[in-house]
């Protein structure tokens, strides 16, 4: 009795978030292991890590935090590799720390299109993400806001909810659909959005809707999915895909180079994209599935009716330090030199 008890234990605690300096003694062998790096919220990650265990019988030590914030413990961890697998954060993100993983081409990738995979293998696309406008239904008229030049009026002057995309990967995004939607300057783009900021940015990308919902904010930007999800939860939100042009650029996973489990990690990334997950990800969240065998959920608007801004990964992956450094100095409220 006391041995089946032992191994229900096991099984309950084996997907749970890793402590640090934890060692579980009903622990398996090193073969039977994987540590996942996630920035996805435990609604995302759990039913799929948990459903891994099951299927492999692989045990899943799961560390959580923001995408940012784990990026660069994998780059610190470089000479002595802790994770296996990064699951989650925008793949420009992922693509402007390639030294720290290993191209992996999965064997479920005839599935995918072309538009949502990188050709040399660094990432494995995980979902796809539009990015939007949202804004108090309560303060803020219909058809007052409808486009990102809408957010450098000065009518919404301090009132904007953004997210520190330093921080934040889909606030990066975020950034970077607005430099090419609107198509000018990017410099300049980024210090008149930065001035209408008043200076003020947030920690995190699910204070943009709370922010919006209580009116503390009158608009802000986020990604789809959580704007559906609050609405759908009865918040006094409405969401605006922008008529300048969106994004649908896909969060993704990577195998980290010297991963100490390095077969585990490569049958969980082709797991992340089997029919049955991408199936999972389209009936129980927002999330718009990555495969072309699996329809998004019925709700959510056709990607063939949107204004798609041409999205650059590369370059957005390559100019993301000099990015993220002119938006510092322009929040900072520093005038140019």
């Amino acid at each position: 009795m006391w041995a089946v008890l032992a191994l229900a234990l096991c099984t309950l605690v084996s997907c749970t978030p890793a402590l640090e300096g934890e060692d579980l003694a009903c622990a398996p062998v090193e073969e039977e292991r994987l540590v996942v790096y996630t920035s996805h919220k435990q609604e995302v990650w759990w039913p799929i890590v948990k459903e891994f265990e099951e299927r492999t019988g692989i045990w899943v030590d799961v560390v959580t935090g923001g995408s940012s914030e784990l990026l660069q413990r994998i780059a610190k961890e470089e000479q002595s590799p802790r994770a296996d697998v990064m699951f989650g954060g925008g793949v420009e993100s992922l693509a402007s720390y390639e030294d720290s993983f290993a191209p992996y081409i999965s064997r479920e990738a005839e599935a995918i299109p072309e538009q949502f995979q990188d050709p040399d293998g660094l990432w494995t696309p995980f979902s796809s993400l539009p990015v939007v406008l949202i804004y108090n239904t309560k303060l803020v008229g219909e058809g007052q806001v409808t486009r990102w030049s809408d957010l450098l009026s000065p009518y919404f002057q301090g009132k904007i909810a953004f997210t520190d995309p330093a921080v934040s990967g889909s606030s990066y995004t975020s950034l970077v659909t607005m430099i090419c939607a609107l198509g000018g300057d990017a410099e300049e783009d980024l210090h008149r959005f930065a001035a209408n900021l008043d200076g003020r940015q947030l920690e995190s990308s699910g204070d943009v809707l709370t922010l919006v919902a209580d009116g503390t904010d009158w608009v802000g930007v986020t990604l789809e999915e959580t704007a559906l999800k609050r609405i759908a939860a009865g918040d006094d939100i409405a969401m605006v895909y922008p008529t300048d042009g969106t994004s649908s650029v896909p969060d993704g996973s990577a195998l980290v180079r010297g991963a100490p489990h390095e077969e585990n990690a490569k049958r969980f990334l082709d797991f992340t994209i089997s029919r049955d997950v991408q199936q999972l990800v389209a009936e129980q969240s927002y999330r718009r599935p990555v495969r072309r065998d699996v329809e998004p959920a019925e709700e959510l608007a056709d990607l063939e009716e949107l204004l798609l801004v041409d999205y650059n990964v590369d370059w957005a992956s390559q100019n993301r330090e000099n990015l993220l450094m002119s938006w510092a100095f322009f929040l900072g409220g520093e005038e140019e030199a």
